[in-house]
């Protein structure tokens, strides 16, 4: 008789050490945010939670957590998640209750430094020739950032483990040859780049000059 694909699947990480990083786009929502949009989000993350769950019984549990803009892991962490994204919160502290290790992910310095760019990429400049300065800052303090965390990764997930990483789409980290990426991409988020791209563009209208 056959053995089911998940025991097969665990077996392969038990007996040769394969780690698996499986990783899930962050997104915010802020207290004025509109009441369609928070509730595509709370869609979006409980779909993200089931999708974990059915591979967590399949490959075995989640190990370790790795979140962006968190540069402090264990309770700590959790207390300042709980703050800035209460909906990857409660995954997160779901996963540590149950054992896994919630890592410190970035650099304090680094990830502090890449907002400021990207603040003041966002002020809207005058000067065409500052803006491509603080972009070409701000490519460099990125990739520094990025190079950090894929090394943050490689360094504390371990033979055999199961991790995931929340982080915001069109990140450029690069992970280790050895670690098997997986990304998380329920239903949801489809409704969620749609409503964004209708946001944006229902935006430019409205700025647009009056004839």
């Amino acid at each position: 008789m056959a053995e089911e694909l998940g025991k097969i699947e665990k077996l392969e990480i038990e007996q040769f050490g394969l780690r698996k990083l499986y990783v899930v786009p962050l997104f915010f929502s802020g207290a004025d945010a509109p009441a369609d949009y928070k509730e595509k989000l709370e869609r979006y993350w409980r779909e993200v939670n089931e999708q974990i769950a059915n591979q967590e019984a399949k490959v075995g549990k989640i190990k370790r957590i790795y979140h962006e803009s968190l540069s402090i892991g264990g309770e700590e962490g959790l207390k300042i998640i709980a703050e800035i994204n209460a909906l990857s919160h409660l995954i997160v502290k779901d996963k540590v209750d149950c054992g896994a290790v919630f890592e410190a992910t970035e650099l304090a310095e680094l990830a502090d430094e890449c907002m400021d760019w990207e603040r003041c990429l966002l002020m809207g400049l005058f000067s065409q020739k500052a803006v491509k300065m603080i972009a070409e800052l701000y490519q460099q303090c990125a990739l520094k950032r990025f190079e950090y965390i894929s090394r943050r990764i490689d360094d504390t997930l371990q033979k055999g483990e199961a991790a995931i990483l929340f982080i915001r789409e069109g990140h450029m980290v690069q992970f280790a040859k050895d670690i098997e990426v997986f990304s998380v991409a329920p239903p949801g988020l489809d409704d969620i780049h749609r409503w964004l791209r209708d946001r944006s563009k229902q935006i430019e209208e409205q700025n647009e000059p009056k004839s």
